[in-house]
């Protein structure tokens, strides 16, 4: 049986790597693909950006050694973190798939356009993605559902990391 300190490092670990390729995604289509994500995939972010540096201090207390209920603590806080995000990525593809409203005031954002040369490169190079329509569908899912899955994922490796063991 794995000890408890090799399932934090290990935990901790995956949940940089998997979380760091998500997040790296995200921005890879807004970057490279041109995607202009919306208020609501923005906010969907934000777990990362939270999540993943509490996941690379609960790494290195393990690796530390530092007391087990440290690394414990800190992979509970990142699988809370990352289940707030499960929920908001099912709130969007849901509200893609129309089982329930989605927000009314959300769309995609472009920069300030100085020049009715800039408003016309704009209409041609930018797609502004809406929080209720899946702007590109992967085997089905949107990039909220696949969000969904990324984030049910990172909860599940989190929690498994806490858990108690010898």
């Amino acid at each position: 049986m794995i000890s408890s300190q090799r399932r934090q490092t290990a935990s901790s670990f995956v949940l940089l790597v998997v979380g760091g390729a998500a997040i790296a995604g995200a921005w890879s289509f807004q970057l490279i693909g041109g995607y202009v994500p919306c208020a609501l995939c923005l906010s969907q972010r934000i777990p990362y950006y939270v999540g993943l540096p509490i996941a690379a201090v609960a790494l290195l207390a393990s690796l530390m050694r530092l007391p087990r209920g440290v690394s414990r603590l800190l992979l509970l806080v990142a699988a809370a973190i990352f289940a707030y995000g499960f929920v908001l990525a099912v709130y969007q593809a849901g509200a893609e798939w129309k089982f329930w409203e989605g927000p009314t005031d959300c769309g995609g954002g472009t920069a300030a356009v100085t020049s009715a040369g800039a408003l016309l490169s704009q209409l041609q190079t930018t797609r502004v993605v809406s929080c209720t329509e899946a702007a590109f569908r992967l085997l089905g899912l949107s990039f909220a559902g696949w969000n969904a899955v990324a984030s049910a994922f990172l909860v599940a490796v989190g929690l498994y990391g806490a858990g108690r063991g010898n």
